[in-house]
Order: structure tokens, then sequence, then C-alpha cells
């Protein structure tokens, strides 16, 4: 049965604690009753796990004048609605097509522009279209208005621009190194630091900057030079900077990622989930991300459970990389819960149909989990055949040479199907595991990552399960 405020709090289950945080502190609400349901729609946003229903005795009104309130409000100072209202006047300015009416909001925003907003180098150029318009058709005075505006801001343009070209630079060697190509990123810290910090840039380039900062915390786990930043972006998104729900989802996305590094896996699900209520570009990277801790935790019906409400949605993703990362989690999501022959049918499937895609994006991560449902099945011949088709051993070498977080599952999982076969005995077997603690990582965390593969390949060959507790690294 359809509850009589069902359209009111699905829209209030998609509002973000900063949104709710901002509006209470704009609101001058004389009637008591609306103010009340604000403070719940408040709470409901930081307390998404223990919803609390809205008063169905109230009247309908109040919620519908709310929800429009709420709305007109973030729409108002939403910075992707302001930049999608700036490629519309400017498509309409290039085709003769602009109207009076709005003409005057144009004219308007101009006389009204206090530097930086988020979009500011968009702003510019979009004034400088309509000064070529205003100046053909002899209209002197706007003309001159748009030119002062122009010549203010013409030094703030240029350093934008050229922050926007080096940020590019800096780009290639980050995400090259995060790729494993071997490049350097560190030499961007200091200036990437400073453009995030600058209050005279771009809020988009400042964003963009932290981003990148974010990059290379990964790349180089200083994750304590993200902390300070973030804390920083949070009282700014908390008064309605820079807002979008677009850079709210992001940023709770990564402090999802920053407090699973830490080990804060409470606040990582809190923020993880706050990351999912609303879907959008990046929905399924979020989703994945969010499993990746539930799993990490043993929560793993709730993987599970987020992973199939999920998708529907990200089976509409083109990008790859982001849909074999789903696919990957979904099936460890069914292994935790013992579902190893549906997991190993889902990677028939989706393998048969996108080989070519898994192999170039996410081969490593996909095979892991396949590989073992395989195992947990028994199947090892079948294990073996599939190593040798897509030369899983190759291709792990190679993998290792390039990735610092490297762990040796999948020639573990080959190696434990070779004793399964009868091509190992259980001393080979226990040799060759021992000769790859001695290659690996000492780091604490690096000896976190080998003592969990230890323990899932202690239950898919019990048999050397008892010879194997003395590797565990300390």
């Amino acid at each position: 049965m359809r509850s009589k405020l069902q359209k009111f709090t699905n829209f209030t289950n998609t509002l973000l604690p900063h949104e709710t945080k901002y509006l209470l502190s704009i609101q001058q609400f004389k009637d008591k009753v609306r103010l009340e349901i604000l403070k719940q729609v408040d709470y409901n946003a930081h307390h998404i796990r223990q919803f609390t229903p809205y008063d169905v005795s109230i009247d309908k009104r109040k919620y519908n004048h709310l929800q429009n309130w709420i709305q007109g409000r973030l729409q108002a100072i939403d910075v992707d609605e302001r930049f999608n209202w700036m490629l519309e006047m400017e498509r309409k300015i290039m085709t003769d097509s602009i109207q009076l009416e709005e003409e005057k909001d144009l004219l308007k925003a101009i006389k009204q522009y206090k530097h930086p907003t988020f979009f500011f180098t968009k702003f510019y150029e979009l004034v400088n279209h309509y000064r070529h318009f205003l100046l053909i058709r002899l209209r002197y005075a706007d003309h001159k208005l748009t030119q002062q505006f122009l010549n203010k801001h013409q030094e703030a343009y240029h350093k934008s621009k050229e922050a926007h070209e080096k940020l590019h630079d800096a780009t290639t060697d980050i995400v090259e190194q995060y790729s494993g190509t071997g490049a350097e990123s560190s030499q961007w810290e200091d200036w990437l630091t400073e453009v995030f910090y600058n209050e005279e840039l771009d809020g988009q380039i400042r964003y963009l900057a932290l981003v990148r900062l974010t990059f290379i915390s990964y790349n180089y786990r200083k994750y304590d030079l993200l902390s300070e930043k973030f804390n920083y972006l949070d009282k700014q998104l908390a008064q309605g900077q820079y807002y979008s729900k677009r850079l709210l989802l992001n940023y709770y996305n990564n402090r999802l990622m920053l407090h699973s590094h830490y080990r804060e896996y409470d606040k990582a699900v809190h923020f993880g989930y706050l990351s999912v209520r609303s879907v959008n570009h990046d929905y399924p990277l979020y989703v994945n991300n969010l499993c990746a801790v539930l799993l990490r935790i043993n929560r793993q019906k709730e993987a599970l459970q987020l992973m199939k409400e999920a998708g529907p949605e990200v089976k509409k993703t083109t990008n790859f990389h982001n849909r074999i990362g789903f696919v990957a989690f979904y099936m460890e999501a069914l292994n935790k819960n013992g579902m190893f022959r549906n997991a190993e049918s889902y990677g028939d499937t989706f393998l048969k149909a996108y080989a070519k895609e898994v192999l170039q994006y996410r081969w490593h991560l996909f095979f892991s989990v396949y590989l073992e449902a395989m195992l947990y099945q028994n199947h090892s011949s079948k294990l073996l055949k599939v190593a040798q088709k897509y030369q899983l051993v190759k291709r792990d070498r190679t993998y290792r040479s390039r990735h610092a977080n490297y762990t040796p599952i999948i020639p573990l999982y080959i190696e434990a199907a070779k004793y399964k076969e009868g091509y190992l005995q259980s001393r080979e077997l226990i040799q060759t595991v021992e000769d790859m603690q001695e290659q690996f990582d000492p780091s604490p965390e690096r000896n976190s990552a080998f003592n969990a593969m230890l323990g899932e390949f202690k239950k898919l060959v019990p048999e050397v399960s008892s010879q194997l507790v003395k590797m565990q690294v300390q």
C-alpha cells in the first residue's frame, strides 16, 4: 500500500547532510510546523540507516510546499545548474536566438558578479561571446559593461587557464603512476596544494586539484596529506559554497576511501551509503567502493544486497573499468555468502561476452574472485584451462612489476589447482607459498594483505592448513 507521504519520503531520501545543514542555516520560517519537518528531514539525512517516518497527520500541503522550497533553494546555488545555464546562453548568443528576458538575466549576472565562482572561466568566455554580439548591434552601453568586466578579470582568467593546462600535465604523471607505468607524481604535491587553497582560482580547478592530490595519496600511501584538506572543504560545502549534488557524492566517496585506509570502517560505511543516495555517472564506482568496505568487515549479506539493488543501474554504464569492477565485487559477495556456483556462473557468462574488455581493464581483480569460486567447488581442471587460455601466469608477472599493492593470489590459486589435480605434492605446494612469502613486501599494511590471502588459501586447501600456520606474517 502506497504511503500518503511516499513522494515526499522518496524525495528526502535523496537529500544529503550538507544540503539539509545548509537549508537549516538559511531558513526563516515563521511556520513552526514546516521548521520541525525540515529538522526531521535533516535528522534523517544524517541518520540514513535509522529512518524516522514523517507525521501523516500534518496537512500534506505543508510537505508539498517544503519540497518545492528545498528544490528551489538548492537549485539556486547549484554550480552545475549554473553551468548548464551558461551553456544555453552561449548557444543562444552564437545562434542569435537569445531572448530579451534572457539578456536581462545575463546582464544582471555580469553586474552582480563576485569573484571567483566555481565555473569562472566559462562565465568569462560567455561574456566575451556576448561582447561581440552586442558590439555588432551597436549596443554601446551594454558593450561597455561587458568590456569592463573582461578587463577587470582578464588576469584572473589567464591564471585560471594556465592552471588548467598545468593541471593536465600533473594528471598525466599521476594517472600513469596509478596505472602502474612507472611514472612519478610526488613532484606535483606542493603545487596542487597551493592551487587547492588559492581562493582566487575557479572552484572547479581547486576541486580538480584535490582529486589529483587524492590520487597522489594513494600512489604513495600518504593519506595524512588529505585530512586537513577534506576538513577545510567540509566547512565550505556546509555553507553552500561550490555546491552540487554531483560534487557532494564524490566528496563522500573520497571520505569513504580515506577512512577505510585508516581502518575507520564505521565512518567509511557511513560516507559510502551517502555516496550512493543518488544515481549519477560515477554511481557504479561508488557502489564498488562501498561493497569493498562491507566485504572487508564481514558484512557480506549487506554487500550482496547492495550489489543486487545496484545491478540494473550499473548494467547501463559504458565505463568498463567500473562495470568489470562491479562484476568482480558481485562475484566476491556471492563467494563470501557461500554461493560459489552462482559466482562462477556469473563469471562464465560475463567472460564469454566481454573477455577482451576484462583483459584490457581489470583482469587481475576479475580472475582473483573467478578462480576462487572454481576452487571452492573443486573445479581445478577448469581453473587450469582458464589460466592457460588467458595466460594468467605471464600476465601476473607483468602486473606484479607495475603494482606496489600486488598480492600473489592468482599464482597461489593456480598452484592449489595443480595440487588438487595431482601435479604437485604437498611439500612442493608449501615450498611455493614459502617462496612467495620471502618475496613479499614486509610493511604492516602489506603483511595484513598477505595474512588475509593466506587465511583464504587455507580454507581452499585444508589438507595443508596446519603447515601454513607458521607462515603467518607478524
